[in-house]
């Protein structure tokens, strides 16, 4: 239920999706249409929760139910308390933190949610959560360079031998994320060249693979998309072959309406 408001980013983070990690959708992705009788239910329940934390401010399990309640009401600015408390008492669960950081960037308070993410990244500059949530947060206010250079610096620290939480940094999982972000941005040579070094990298992953194949594809290059796919399709496990077959697909046709177009 937390996990129905985060969004991420506004990219596709194909590393995330492969990974069997796929983020969660924006609560406003399904429209649920609660009955009066069930938002009678709902409202007399947080007001039990309230009646609670009139008593006992700290406690966590009227917090969660009011949490809870308010996400299931859509009511983003009523979350927003409960889960403040939640991050201030629980500041080891990230979780919390990101999802305060996401449900102020929806009622368009960055600051509050740049503030949200940073916290997180600054004692967990490696969480992925944050530091996609802010990845798209700085896409939103038209700051790419400032997101790209965040994410250039994370790599950096993974790669600092002395940095006491350079092992806490999933590299590959950030590299995929900046690679996401130069495809959005169209910069698809540096986004190619990142996927080729994840590659020679970790000669075992398809991940690289099906990243590039999928550039070529947006780049518009359908007949190397096509046989850089085949490479992923053959190295990939059982359970992802049918997702990356639908793309195989869907660069044939491609790679046949432009001949049709050319000819």
């Amino acid at each position: 239920m937390l996990f129905s408001l985060i969004t991420v980013s506004a990219l596709p983070l194909v590393g995330s999706v492969v990974e069997g990690r796929q983020f969660a959708k924006s609560p406003d992705s399904e429209v649920i249409v609660l009955s009066q009788q069930e938002l009678a239910k709902l409202e007399a329940e947080a007001s039990g929760y309230q009646k609670v934390l009139a008593r006992e401010p700290d406690n966590s399990t009227a917090l969660n139910g009011l949490l809870k309640i308010r996400l299931q009401q859509k009511d983003i600015e009523g979350a927003i308390a409960p889960l403040e408390k939640l991050a201030k008492l629980n500041p080891e669960q990230t979780e919390y933190t990101n999802l305060l950081a996401q449900a102020k960037e929806q009622i368009k308070d960055y600051e509050g949610a740049a503030a949200a993410y940073n916290q997180v990244l600054a004692t967990h500059p490696g969480d992925i959560y944050a530091l996609g949530g802010i990845t798209s947060l700085y896409l939103i206010q038209d700051l790419p360079e400032r997101a790209i250079a965040l994410l250039k610096k994370t790599i950096a620290l993974a790669d600092k031998a002395d940095s006491p939480t350079a092992s806490s940094i999933r590299k590959d999982a950030v590299q995929f994320l900046l690679g996401e972000l130069y495809t959005d941005r169209e910069r698809y040579g540096e986004a190619i060249a990142l996927y080729d070094e994840l590659a020679k990298d970790n000669e075992d992953d398809f991940r690289p693979i099906l990243a590039k194949g999928l550039v070529l594809e947006k780049k518009g290059d359908f007949t190397a998309a096509q046989s850089i796919l085949e490479k992923a399709y053959v190295a990939a496990p059982a359970e992802y072959k049918d997702q990356i077959g639908d793309e195989m697909a869907k660069a044939i046709e491609k790679s046949k309406a432009s001949e049709a177009v050319g000819e």
